[in-house]
């Protein structure tokens, strides 16, 4: 076609990765991004949890002078934690689903979202809330409830 044009060639995967090349920096800050999204998100569940565990210190006392169970005390304490980040879900799955609607729509080849993504993603952070809450819950219901109600 062009004789005056020396013959350039190039692999079709040299091709492919350099046309895909800011969306890998971009999953990389997205991934960095997510890892400290996360340990600070933790940290601050582990200490409001710790606050919340600390205030109510003399009823978890009390409600184990009554004969209150472990379970009891942890799902006390955890039941407001689940009910925050069921409300965070709520808020946060339909802008989530928009933006990665209108990111996916970017592409020749497009991928539906599955429901089941959401709901992993709401399994786990329910899961994280339940654990960090239970954690402090099992610490204030292992103490002596002597010390608690004199503590005050």
């Amino acid at each position: 076609m062009l004789p005056e044009e020396p013959f350039r060639y190039q692999w079709m995967d040299e091709f492919v990765a350099k046309m895909y090349q800011s969306e890998a920096k971009t999953a990389e800050l997205v991934n960095l991004a997510m890892m400290i999204t996360f340990v600070v998100s933790g940290m601050g569940l582990f200490g409001l949890a710790a606050l919340a565990a600390g205030r109510r210190t003399k009823e978890i006392g009390i409600r184990k002078v009554l004969g209150a169970r472990l379970v009891d005390i942890s799902a006390l304490v955890s039941r407001e934690f689940v009910l925050l980040v069921g409300i965070a879900l709520a808020i946060a799955s339909p802008v989530a689903w928009y933006f990665l609607h209108d990111w996916l729509n970017n592409y020749e080849n497009r991928v539906g979202i599955r429901w089941w993504v959401f709901g992993l993603a709401a399994v786990f952070a329910v899961g994280v809330a339940v654990v960090t809450a239970g954690f402090h819950a099992v610490r204030a219901a292992l103490v002596n409830p002597v010390k608690s109600l004199r503590a005050e």
